[in-house]
């Protein structure tokens, strides 16, 4: 994947998780306060446990299954 293709997606993913305004938001709170991603990921987990990670990550999968379950139902 190239860099441009990383960026794009990249926006396409945070604009359809935060929307279009906290997206643009984000991208500006990154360039102006210096931010170390891998230190930050580093850290991020640290008090958790992988189990409480994955259950997180399944229930969050979950719930947006079932929303997009919902949502395609009102559409019909």
């Amino acid at each position: 994947m190239t860099d441009t293709e990383i960026r794009v997606k990249g926006i396409a993913v945070l604009s359809a998780t935060l929307g279009v305004v906290e997206a643009e938001r984000f991208v500006a709170l990154t360039m102006r306060e210096p931010f170390d991603y891998t230190r930050w990921q580093q850290n991020l987990f640290e008090d958790r446990s992988v189990a409480e990670i994955s259950a997180e990550a399944t229930r969050l999968r979950k719930s947006r299954a079932e929303d997009a379950d919902g949502y395609a139902e009102e559409a019909v």
